[in-house]
């Protein structure tokens, strides 16, 4: 028979079970519980304005913990909150609360472990559901010492992005729906592929679209010269391009490679593999090509319609007289002594001047020869 202990006839004394006790039907516990209360299906009610359940945990030994804990239901000043929480009592916080208020599925675990905001059905470890913007905010909040900064993952309608909200709320990273796949890939060696999971390099750009290209551009409204790319190594450095359009091998020449070989610009072909110099370039200006030079302009001066009929044709005299009057000749023009002119310009109207030598040259011959028949006529005449 279970013992229960009867304490003194006093009022409202404190009634003390030595054994187990079992409420059958419901029970209510609180200054606002009445006689013939409606529970419903609730088993365990607690009725009154302040509602609280501790967890007051006396063990004394140090190897046993002893942390207490208390169920909060509402602040209990007048204005007070409304919400549940679950209170740290030893360290003095709450640890975890619901505001009064909070939507459907505010937070949601589910028989597989997968948690759900806003989220009655959640398919991933995490499941994130919101009207608008469902967001991630990540907050350094100061109180460990270090600089407060705070950041935002999310996604809408229009992008995927990371938000930089102490600087302005720039979005510094965004991915449209709709990207490809493999838009972004960074492989375990650290290469990036962009539209492969492939990277052949440390960066891999590859299109199937004909879109594949690098713009590198700076809009600082200042004009000023600015180096927007440089390639670094020690060694020669270079920049190949390969036409794939070309079949048959690198001995086709389908390769070409821009140079800095020990300070010299160089454009070089790959031919069985070892590259071939087409051109040279080094720090005194000096150029060489392997090959012909052909310059894309036109003889404007007129070049072999010196030799048309209708050509207006100084003599040799007036162009001497013209000539020296100058200081150049005529048709080449004035050349700098120290600087810059048109080659291509300048090669044309050269030309030009040496088919008029030739022609006075001809013309001298000529006079030459009628000259020469004079005199062995004379020298026969004159003969004794």
């Amino acid at each position: 028979m279970a013992l229960m202990a009867i304490a003194p006839s006093s009022a409202r004394a404190d009634i003390q079970h030595l054994d187990d006790v079992i409420i059958t039907f419901s029970l209510c516990v609180g200054n606002d519980c009445v006689n013939g209360e409606s529970f419903g299906f609730d088993t365990l009610r607690l009725k009154e304005n302040n509602l609280r359940i501790h967890f007051d945990d006396t063990s004394s030994s140090a190897s046993f913990p002893a942390n207490d804990w208390r169920i909060v239901v509402n602040d209990s000043n007048n204005g007070g909150g409304s919400y549940f929480a679950i209170e740290d009592s030893t360290a003095g916080r709450q640890v975890f609360r619901v505001d009064a208020g909070a939507p459907a599925n505010s937070l949601r675990i589910d028989s597989a472990g997968d948690v759900g905001i806003g989220s009655s059905n959640p398919v991933v470890d995490l499941h994130v559901v919101s009207g608008n913007t469902p967001t991630l905010r990540l907050a350094q909040d100061g109180s460990s010492g270090f600089t407060p900064q705070t950041f935002d993952v999310a996604a809408n309608e229009a992008n995927f992005f990371i938000r930089d909200v102490t600087n302005g709320s720039a979005l510094a990273f965004r991915i449209q729906p709709g990207a490809d796949e493999n838009a972004l890939f960074i492989a375990s060696d650290n290469d990036i592929g962009l539209g492969t999971n492939s990277p052949q390099a440390a960066l891999h750009l590859r299109r199937t679209n004909a879109t594949a290209s690098i713009l590198v551009e700076e809009t600082n409204g200042t004009a000023a010269s600015r180096g927007l790319m440089t390639l670094r190594n020690n060694g020669t450095v270079y920049l190949g391009l390969e036409d794939l359009s070309i079949s048959g091998g690198a001995d086709t020449g389908q390769i070409w490679n821009l140079q800095n070989d020990t300070g010299r610009f160089r454009i070089t072909t790959a031919p069985g593999g070892a590259d071939e110099v087409e051109l040279e370039l080094d720090h005194d200006g000096n150029l060489t090509i392997e090959g012909e030079l052909v310059t894309a302009g036109s003889c404007s001066i007129g070049c072999d319609r010196v030799f048309s009929d209708d050509y207006e044709l100084l003599d040799i005299s007036e162009h001497a007289d013209l000539m020296f009057q100058l200081g150049y000749l005529p048709n080449v023009g004035p050349t700098p002594e120290d600087g810059p002119f048109n080659v291509t310009d300048k090669m044309g109207r050269m030309l030009n001047e040496l088919e008029h030598a030739h022609i006075y040259i001809a013309q001298q011959q000529s006079l030459i020869d009628q000259l020469s028949v004079r005199v062995a006529a004379l020298e026969v005449a004159e003969a004794p």
